[in-house]
C-alpha cells in the first residue's frame, strides 16, 4: 500500500527523459547484494567435497558441506566469500573460497496505467520497459505513446524516467538500454 501512495505522488510533477537520465555511478550498481532465492555456486579450492550450488532459502540462509547452514542473504558475493574463508579455516590451512551468482532472483516490477492487464511482474533481472510492457499485454488503446514513465525510487529523492514508446519500437539505442530495478515502478499515462 505505501509503495502504490509513493507512486501515485510521484506519477505528476516533474520528469527526466531516458536520454538524460544519468545513472548511478557504476560502482553503487555493482555492489550486488544476495536475496533469498538467488542461486550460488560457493567454489572452495582445491576442495570440491566442500564446494556447493544452492539457492538462499527464504530464511535467507545456505546449506554448505562441513558448516550447515549460513547466513547469505545480505552479503555481497565477496562479503560471504570472506566469511566462509574465516569459518574454513578450523578445516582448511588457507581456503580460497569464490562465489558466483548464478541465477539471480526475478525481480518483481508493478505496472499501471493504460496497459492491458495492470498488475505486478517478476522480471529478469536486466529486463527494459519493453518486457514490463508485453508482460502487462501491451499499452492500452487509450495510453499515451510518449507518457511512459518509471518510478525509479533508489536512490532517494525518487526520480521519473519518460519514456517514447515509438522510441522503444525504433530501437533507440538509450531506451533500450535502461534496465528496470528492483523498486522500479512502470506507468504508461
Amino acid at each position: 500500500m505505501v509503495s502504490l501512495t509513493l507512486i501515485g505522488c510521484v506519477t505528476s510533477g516533474p520528469y527526466v527523459w531516458v536520454d538524460d537520465y544519468v545513472a548511478p555511478p557504476a560502482s553503487a550498481e555493482k555492489n550486488t547484494v544476495l536475496v533469498q532465492g538467488d542461486v550460488i555456486t560457493i567454489r572452495v579450492y582445491q576442495q570440491p567435497d566442500m564446494s556447493t550450488k544452492t539457492r538462499v532459502r527464504n530464511d535467507g540462509k545456505v546449506s554448505i558441506p562441513f558448516l550447515n547452514d549460513v547466513d547469505a542473504a545480505g552479503f555481497t558475493p565477496v562479503q560471504l566469500a570472506q566469511a566462509l574463508q574465516t569459518r574454513l579455516k578450523e578445516y582448511i590451512n588457507t581456503p580460497v573460497v569464490t562465489i558466483s551468482l548464478d541465477d539471480p532472483r526475478p525481480i518483481s516490477v508493478p505496472v499501471t496505467g493504460e496497459v492491458n492487464k495492470p498488475g505486478v511482474f517478476l522480471l529478469d533481472p536486466g529486463s527494459g520497459i519493453l518486457a514490463a510492457i508485453a508482460s502487462a499485454s501491451g499499452l492500452s488503446p487509450f495510453a499515451s505513446w510518449n507518457k511512459i514513465f518509471v518510478i525509479r525510487q533508489v536512490p532517494a529523492p525518487p526520480v521519473r524516467v519518460r519514456f517514447d514508446y515509438r522510441d522503444l519500437q525504433a530501437g533507440d539505442r538509450k531506451s533500450l538500454q535502461f534496465q528496470l530495478r528492483a523498486g522500479d515502478a512502470v506507468v504508461v499515462e
